[in-house]
């Protein structure tokens, strides 16, 4: 494992500790933890689609169509 040195303000540091005390970790398992969650929640979004929708085709006239109104065709299409 590698070691750094961050700055971090007063009153954060504060919050930090009694943090860890209620869930009896040390304060580098507290950053730890919070930095492998950071990073997690940055990981890109698919863009296929989620659930049910994973599978699903989108016909190209109605996607941006108009809630409840399908998109008009152009000539020659």
């Amino acid at each position: 494992m590698s070691r750094t040195i961050i700055e971090i303000p007063q009153a954060l540091l504060h919050e930090a500790d009694d943090l860890c005390a209620r869930l009896g970790i040390s304060r580098a398992e507290l950053v730890r933890r919070a930095l492998r969650d950071f990073l997690r929640g940055q990981q890109p979004v698919k863009a296929e689609g989620f659930g049910l929708w994973t599978q699903s085709a989108v016909r190209p006239e109605v996607a941006d169509a108009e809630p409840g109104r399908p998109k008009r065709r152009r000539r020659g299409v």
